[in-house]
């Protein structure tokens, strides 16, 4: 089963995506700062990754850096409410860039294009 890690500082947004993730049949491990996320990754070993990025701490944009120079087989999904993030050269380093929606297709589908490209 596709193991899939959700790293995002709002308790409601990792829940929503726990759930929906779930429905569509992956396994998900959930993270709330980078710190988790570090330790998440060893035990949970994911097969993708799902990056908010601003968080308290290390942001998901420090956090990316920190996963490409670590962990670069592991493809990232960058999900923020914040469009403007897209034009920033250091989130390219990303697989895909997802903006916040109450609606998840856009990030289902997405999930499921890299995961198909990996």
């Amino acid at each position: 089963m596709t193991k899939i890690l959700v790293i995002d500082d709002e308790a409601n947004i990792r829940l929503l995506y726990k759930e929906e993730l779930q429905d569509e049949g992956y396994e998900v491990a959930l993270a709330a700062n980078a710190e988790e996320a570090l330790k998440a990754i060893e035990t949970a070993e994911p097969d993708l990754i799902t990056l908010d990025i601003k968080m308290p701490g290390m942001n998901g944009i420090e956090l990316l850096r920190k996963l490409k120079e670590d962990k670069k087989d592991i493809p990232v999904i960058i999900c923020s409410a914040y469009g403007a993030y897209k034009q920033d050269f250091q989130v390219w380093a990303s697989e895909a860039y997802v903006v916040k929606s109450a609606d998840l297709q856009e990030l289902k589908t997405t999930i499921k294009e890299v995961l198909d490209a990996s």
